[in-house]
């Protein structure tokens, strides 16, 4: 007797839907908790040196050439007063020099 209300139980359309669904997006949020886990457990957490950077084709300079003033003062000798807008081009349109 219990055998054909369970089977009668399943066979409903909300119970035949909604129990893969929530399957479905209580186990997704689980795997999603285990991959942002992994993500920061793996994450390089070390400075790169100067070697490794150009390794990896990264031009690092030392931290002596880069100051707040001598970027200042490059930014200082740059014109404002006479500039062009040029206008890039748009993806549709066909490039021309």
């Amino acid at each position: 007797m219990s055998l054909i209300k369970l089977q009668k139980f399943f066979k409903k359309k909300s119970v035949k839907y909604s129990i893969p669904f929530l399957v479905l997006v209580v186990g997704g949020s689980f795997g999603l908790k285990q991959f942002t886990e992994n993500r920061y457990r793996f994450r390089r957490n070390q400075i790169l040196s100067k070697d490794e950077a150009e390794k990896w084709g990264i031009t690092k300079k030392d931290k002596s050439e880069v100051t707040l003033e001598s970027e200042f003062e490059k930014v200082k000798q740059i014109n404002i007063n006479n500039w062009e807008n040029k206008r890039g081009p748009r993806p549709w349109e066909e490039v021309t020099q």
